[in-house]
């Protein structure tokens, strides 16, 4: 099935705020995951391109972008919202083809997308300096200033998402952007390139390089004239970027992978728990960072757990992302082959339930069922290592100690979740458990565009979202007047 109609080249750069080949005239095949049929060529850029891009965002500073005050930068993200949301089924459609989530999660991500420049777009005039009290005959007050050009490599799972809180936060605070999307994915990236341009953004504010990481992306991640990088992907690439930027004296904002626990305990509502439980493991194929691998259960309600699960398991249906089924394929057949590999690895483990791939769907995609497991043993290597596909491990705890042990057990620390009725009990695991995010009673609070998110360990560090991430995207600036 071919592509709509864009008003864009999928094999062109966006640089300078025009639609152009890559300097080196050459392109990528671009795959639908559902089907392993070629959707498009998409442009390979190189160092060249990213040299072009970073130059023409400077100009932008040193220009317009640089003079357009607070108040029309939100005017303008606002109207980039607005114009996501207008084409939300073009953009739903580009996401599920590209990347092979459903349909619907898909079109959720686009809405998401429209959230985060709202939210952005209000809050460009809000982030303030202050006064500082001091000497007698001084004045002292500090200003948030732009890094300047700031470099985003967005991955393949969630571009839009992703897109929305890095580009938006850095392009809120009056930073010049050059965007690397994956290789994999990155029509939705070449699309809100052109929204944003539609939607009044100066020319060069926003660049958009595609091509492979370890050209397009390591030239922007070590380029002399970039004063921000922000990453989102594997550890190991994230360790990369950051040898690379600091090589420059560049900071870097990393969003690496996880390993999430959810603990449920023996007065937790399982009614409730249940469906976050089994969607916070499965979303997007478990291909999410911030995925719940891992679910630790009190003794006394482990086999009431994984019997609840195992149904919900059972029910599931994988399947083309057009069909909208509960999942759709892997991103690629080397994520497949990664998967399956850690599957055979937790041959020894016994399996409580495994979902169903559709008869009909095509033997050429990367489908792999979602399996849920028993492990006993918390150090298993499927419980410890991030698998990035539909897996999750039900692992028993004796006590709140060992609960927290074990949640805390890995190099991991991005989101964890405690379901319990017990307000000392949640306080007190809030406070020890080594995350970046805790949710209580719940998972992932709805996307929460407002909420920082970030990890500790090897999960990265800094901070995206709400406005922390504004805080992250500037610079602080303490002047001192002395007036006698």
């Amino acid at each position: 099935m071919s592509l709509p109609d864009l008003p864009f080249n999928p094999a062109h750069c966006l640089i300078s705020g025009t639609w152009r080949a890559p300097q080196a005239g050459e392109t990528i095949a671009l795959f639908d995951p559902s089907d392993g049929t070629e959707l498009t060529q998409i442009a390979r850029g190189r160092s060249e391109d990213i040299d072009a891009a970073v130059s023409t965002a400077q100009a932008a500073l040193d220009g317009v972008w640089g003079k357009t005050t607070a108040l029309e930068r939100g005017r303008i993200l606002t109207r980039i919202g607005q114009l996501v949301l207008e084409n939300v089924e073009l953009l739903a459609e580009l996401e599920a083809r590209d990347v092979g989530k459903p349909l619907t999660q898909a079109r959720a991500d686009a809405v998401a997308l429209a959230r985060y420049m709202e939210f952005y777009g209000g809050a460009a005039d809000k982030v303030h300096g202050e006064t500082i009290p001091y000497l007698d005959g001084y004045t002292v007050y500090t200003l948030r200033e732009p890094h300047g050009v700031t470099g985003h490599i967005v991955p393949w799972n969630y571009p839009m998402q992703i897109i929305g809180r890095s580009v938006g936060a850095a392009l809120t605070m009056g930073n010049a952007a050059v965007l690397k999307p994956a290789e994999e994915a990155c029509l939705t990236a070449l699309m809100f390139a052109d929204i944003a341009r539609q939607a009044g953004l100066p020319d060069g504010a926003l660049n958009v390089v595609p091509g492979l990481g370890a050209e397009a992306g390591a030239a922007l991640s070590s380029h002399t004239d970039v004063q921000h990088i922000s990453f989102t992907g594997s550890v190991r690439t994230g360790a990369l970027v950051q040898q690379a930027a600091g090589a420059n004296v560049v900071p870097v904002t990393l969003e690496l992978g996880g390993k999430s626990p959810q603990l449920v305990f023996e007065d937790a509502n399982l009614e409730e728990a249940l469906p976050f439980l089994v969607n916070a493991g499965i979303q997007n194929a478990g291909q999410t960072c911030s995925a719940s691998s891992r679910i630790l259960v009190h003794k006394s309600r482990y086999d009431e757990v994984v019997t609840a699960m195992s149904s919900r398991y059972e029910a599931l249906s994988v399947g083309p992302a057009m069909d909208d089924c509960n999942l759709g394929p892997l991103i690629s057949d080397r994520q497949k082959d990664i998967v399956t590999g850690f599957l055979k690895q937790g041959a020894d483990l016994q399996i409580a339930a495994v979902g169903k791939i559709k008869s009909d769907a095509p033997k050429t995609g990367a489908y792999v069922a979602p399996h849920l497991l028993l492990c006993s043993d918390p150090d298993h290597p499927l419980a410890q290592q991030e698998i990035f596909g539909p897996v999750q491990v039900v692992i028993p705890f004796e006590d709140d100690a060992d609960a927290l042990k074990i949640a805390n057990g890995t190099d991991y620390g991005l989101v964890a979740s405690i379901w319990t009725q017990n307000g000392a009990r949640q306080m007190r695991l809030a406070k020890t458990l080594k995350s970046g995010q805790v949710f209580i009673n719940n998972y992932g609070a709805g996307g929460g565009v407002e909420l920082p998110f970030g990890g500790v360990g090897k999960s990265g560090h800094g901070r995206e979202k709400g406005f922390e991430a504004l805080y992250g995207f500037s610079t602080l600036k303490t002047v001192a007047a002395k007036h006698g």
